[in-house]
């Protein structure tokens, strides 16, 4: 992906300056590539989507729990709402509101987990418009 993202320095640099800032976000893992598992399930990018779960089951999510990011929700309702967030955020951030922000702070998450989720989510539109673009495709074929 990134050889071809070279042919576009600007969008290029964009990808590495986000996913290098993305490394210092709050959010945990364990949720963040829950986010980008529901995500990715609805973008249609079959090799973020591999690396998603691939990434998940290196952080310890049980199969089951990623059988239900990719329909956007987990048993957890702390970590559902953060699903629904990032879902939101990917089709229609208007949709969000301060109830919203409200029962996700009562969930016991900070302000920069919740704002996380934008940069979670816009990375992954990123990455995965540009593989779906560019005809990337999985390890499988």
């Amino acid at each position: 992906m990134v050889s071809t993202m070279a042919h576009s320095p600007a969008v290029l640099g964009g990808y590495l300056q986000l996913s290098r800032a993305m490394k210092r976000a709050k959010l945990s893992r364990r949720i963040g590539e829950r986010i980008s598992i529901a995500v990715q399930a609805r973008q249609g990018c079959a090799a973020c989507l591999e690396a998603h779960i691939a990434a998940a089951h290196a952080h310890g999510v049980e199969t089951a729990e990623i059988d239900r990011a990719r329909e956007g929700t987990s048993a957890d309702l702390a970590i559902a709402a953060m699903i629904d967030l990032g879902l939101r955020v990917y089709r229609e951030p208007t949709s969000i509101t301060d109830e919203h922000v409200a029962d996700l702070r009562g969930h016991g998450y900070s302000d920069r987990e919740i704002a996380d989720v934008v940069g979670i989510v816009a990375l992954n539109l990123l990455t995965g418009a540009f593989n779906v673009l560019a005809g990337v495709k999985t390890t499988d074929g």
